[in-house]
């Protein structure tokens, strides 16, 4: 054997000796809750995202009634914010800044705080051309999407540290 395949395999073994194991196939961690209620509205592209991915995790049931649930997640605020970063010679912009702040907490059934209130912001910025108009909004249309899923899953694995 050489070199590479004995470190590979060596490797391998100390993993798999140590507990070492791969989230699942989504690259979900289970969450330490058996039921989970989320406090946005049934159309909050937010919430229907993150119900998705906690339906995927495994055991974790998404409830409808907060009483039955044995975890909250309470969303505070979601802000979608897009600034100006540079103009160009002529006074127009160049490029701007896309914000997207979320900010939650999780409390369990009892009503007893188990994560304070926490913000998450994210930036992205994108380039503008007064001649691809439509193509700048779909872009950044697109950049949303994507911070939204980042900010899922930053939330997600804020989730699966709390001890139930």
């Amino acid at each position: 054997m050489n070199r590479r395949a004995v470190l590979a395999l060596s490797t391998a073994l100390m993993l798999s000796a140590c507990g070492f194991q791969l989230r699942g196939s989504n690259g979900q961690a289970r969450l330490p809750f058996k039921t989970i209620y989320i406090g946005t509205a049934e159309t909050s592209p937010l919430g229907i995202e993150l119900r998705r991915y906690i339906r995927a995790s495994g055991d974790t049931t998404v409830v409808t009634d907060q009483k039955q649930a044995e975890a909250t997640i309470e969303v505070l605020n979601e802000v979608r914010e897009k600034a100006t970063l540079t103009l160009n010679t002529q006074g127009r912009v160049r490029e701007y800044s896309l914000y997207y702040r979320v900010k939650f907490r999780v409390k369990d059934g009892k009503e007893k705080e188990l994560l304070a209130p926490t913000e998450l912001i994210l930036k992205r910025d994108i380039s503008f051309n007064e001649s691809q108009v439509i193509a700048k909004e779909k872009e950044e249309e697109m950049l949303y999407r994507d911070m939204q899923s980042d900010v899922v899953q930053q939330i997600l694995r804020r989730l699966t540290a709390l001890k139930a």
